[in-house]
């Protein structure tokens, strides 16, 4: 099992960035697929990006893709997300999930697939 608490949220003017962080806790942290959704007010969770074991496999949503970047690093056993130029429609909050242990190299989109979650980082952007 892990745990996952995340950071680096705040407020920032369109055209700004952000660095959200995701750190773990737990054993294999490794052996995670690990994944960043946002649920902005009234709208259901959606997913942002997600980054295989190995790093070498990610996937965007079509939104954020060329603006954001997910990326790992496992002896500190945090994700990040590197947000650029942010707009209004990104304020959300933004959550840090985990799956596995994993066996495959895959980045998933699907959050039902994802059983492990932080408690959620405010980001917003104002115009």
């Amino acid at each position: 099992q892990v745990q996952l608490v995340e950071s680096g949220g705040g407020l920032v003017q369109a055209g700004g960035s952000l660095r959200l962080f995701c750190t773990a806790s737990g054993r294999a942290f490794s052996s995670y697929t690990m994944g960043w959704f946002r649920q902005a007010p009234g709208k259901e969770r959606a997913f942002v990006a997600s980054l295989s074991l190995s790093t070498s496999n990610t996937a965007y949503a079509d939104s954020v893709k060329g603006r954001f970047t997910i990326s790992r690093d496992n002896a500190k056993n945090t994700v990040y997300l590197q947000m650029n130029n942010l707009k209004p429609e990104d304020t959300a909050v933004y959550y840090c999930a985990a799956k596995g242990p994993d066996y495959s190299d895959y980045a998933s989109r699907r959050l039902e697939l994802y059983p492990y979650w932080g408690q959620g980082t405010q980001v917003t952007v104002s115009s």
